[in-house]
């Protein structure tokens, strides 16, 4: 849930901070006293277009910034920060938005900087926000599929896993297939470039990890004169007469002459005489590797040389001698393949026509399931609309097969299904497209009943809806107050309104109201109690004038509201 929201220098409002609470919290205030000013700011949150206009006359920036809770320690939204880096801890994500009066945006979510296309991802997976002319999720026909799915929920999710696992090797093959279908004149170019590729390569006969073993011998060759006399001087401290050597020599022989007196003696004389012998073997050592180094200038050339050779390799075919091998593996086998193009497709084409088999059987099976789950949320949307007073409104979710210029069924990474939700409001007319049919309030009413069924199964944290009830009255008004509330239920709603059956509904009710100080335009925001409540729902009613009988009349709203929401 959006549990707080922070708002400075935006439109109208200088500073402003407004906590909210789960459940239903209806915003209602004069016309033009910030309601939508509000909304805006959480869809900027959500990672909507910005622009300098948004930034309060005569300031430099506005800043926006949202704290949400997550109760589910399984929300869609953590996969999604995961997946950029952002870390949360505690369920909370706060996202930030600076706008600057020079256009620019800086967003941040818990501290990141992030681009808008990350934050809208972010934003999107927890706020999902209704217009009065804004429904487009539901009204657009590319959402319609998913919608679909995500109320199939487990059955749709794990029938299009076990085909998806068979598109990817069909996807593949498709590509390969296509790729060696090229015209003639484009293959020869590309076995031209190999061929040269490989020849490069094999002309440099790399051994494995050469580069490493070439590197470490030049910083040898390189540093000879540094590592002899280190090497010179050591030695030359440890061996010799009145050397170090010597000296612990005389400490062991002093120490075996009394190491017979106690035990801790004899373990003394037993150290040094290890240490003796240990450093004794050293020097053997260090005098090895002085008889062992040369200077050989001739050799460091041809290292140096050899090392240039691999590094202008690496600019071309990889980072390391291995990268360049591997590189070599793979075009080789390209070049078999396109000198025998013929052959390779041949057995490309068998491949996935076998695998075709088996994708056709998966693609039916999800296309069947989809179909079954589309019969259950018919009826269920028939049943929301009738309590919505639209139950001669027919509903429908139409099926289509995905085709290409062959007129052959399209596999996609989500089927071959293609879905439309169609209308008719009127009986007798016939079904159409959902976004061609439905009138003003017949749509408010439509998304409402649409909106409750899925709001369910989108694991959104909060619904905003802003004054998606115009056009509405009477008996309508308060199905829809009543479905909004259920809505609720299971995600906080903040739902701007003018409508009091709405308003009577909420759990919490927030006043919106502007004043004018020192020749500026300031919005406050305040929650009601009950007597104010009862003003407020009075002044929807009467209008301008609050009377005793439009008070009297808020009272009714609220008590029906209370025994509905029992």
């Amino acid at each position: 849930m959006l549990a707080e929201l922070s708002i400075k220098n935006f439109a109208i409002i200088e500073s402003l901070t407004v906590s909210f609470e789960k459940g239903l919290t209806v915003l209602t205030g004069e016309t033009g006293a910030g309601k939508s000013i509000i909304i805006d700011a959480i869809h900027l949150l959500a990672g909507a277009r910005g622009s300098s206009e948004f930034v309060r006359y005569g300031e430099k920036r506005a800043e926006l910034e949202g704290l949400f809770l997550l109760d589910d320690d399984h929300h869609p939204v953590y996969r999604k920060c995961d997946e950029f880096g952002i870390d949360v801890s505690d369920g909370m994500i706060v996202l930030r938005r600076d706008l600057s009066s020079s256009g620019k945006s800086i967003c941040r979510i818990n501290g990141k900087l992030v681009t808008i296309a990350i934050l809208r991802e972010i934003g999107q997976c927890m706020v999902d926000i209704h217009g009065q002319h804004d429904n487009q999720e539901l009204m657009n026909e590319e959402n319609h599929l998913s919608l679909l799915d995500q109320y199939g929920g487990g059955k749709i999710k794990q029938a299009l896993e076990v085909y998806l696992e068979i598109y990817k090797s069909f996807d593949q093959l498709r590509k390969k297939i296509t790729q060696l279908s090229d015209n003639e004149q484009e293959m020869a170019h590309r076995l031209d470039l190999l061929q040269f590729q490989l020849e490069e390569i094999e002309s440099a006969e790399l051994q494995p990890k050469e580069d490493e073993l070439l590197q470490e011998e030049k910083n040898q060759i390189s540093n000879y004169e540094k590592v002899y006399d280190s090497l010179h001087t050591s030695y030359n401290s440890l061996h010799g007469e009145q050397r170090g050597l010597d000296w612990v020599g005389h400490a062991m022989n002093n120490l075996e002459d009394i190491g017979s007196i106690n035990s801790t003696l004899k373990e003394l004389s037993e150290t040094i005489s290890n240490a003796y012998y240990l450093l004794e073997d050293l020097s053997y050592q260090l005098r090895n590797e002085l008889e062992s180094l040369e200077f050989d200038p001739a050799r460091l050339n041809f290292v140096e040389g050899r090392l240039n050779e691999i590094n202008l390799l690496k600019r071309k075919y990889g980072q390391s001698v291995e990268d360049i091998l591997t590189y070599s593996a793979k075009i080789e086998d390209e070049i078999d393949t396109i000198k025998n193009r013929d052959s390779h497709l041949s057995k490309l084409q068998k491949e996935l026509d076998s695998i075709l088999s088996d994708l056709s059987i998966e693609a039916k099976n999800v296309t069947s399931i989809r179909k079954n789950f589309a019969k259950v949320l018919i009826d269920e949307i028939h049943r929301e609309l009738k309590e919505l007073y639209m139950e001669k409104t027919t509903f429908d979710v139409n099926f289509s097969t995905k085709e290409t210029t062959e007129n052959e069924p399209k596999f996609t990474a989500t089927g071959v299904d293609e879905v439309e939700f169609y209308l008719s409001t009127n009986p007798g007319e016939p079904l159409k497209p959902l976004n061609k049919t439905a009138s003003g309030g017949e749509l408010s009413r439509i998304m409402l009943a649409m909106k409750s069924i899925f709001s369910q199964h989108q694991g959104i944290t909060s619904i905003i809806f802003d004054e998606v009830d115009t056009g509405v009255s009477g008996r309508v008004a308060q199905a829809i107050a009543e479905k909004i509330y259920r809505v609720s239920s299971g995600s906080q709603v903040l739902c701007i309104t003018h409508l009091p059956q709405v308003a009577a509904m909420a759990d919490t009710h927030l006043y919106i109201a502007k004043e004018t100080k020192s020749g500026r335009t300031k919005t406050s925001v305040k929650p009601l109690i009950e007597e104010e409540k009862i003003k407020e729902i009075g002044r929807m009613i009467a209008g301008v004038e609050v009377t005793e009988l439009s008070k009297e009349h808020a009272k009714e709203l609220l008590l029906l509201a209370h025994s509905s929401k029992k």
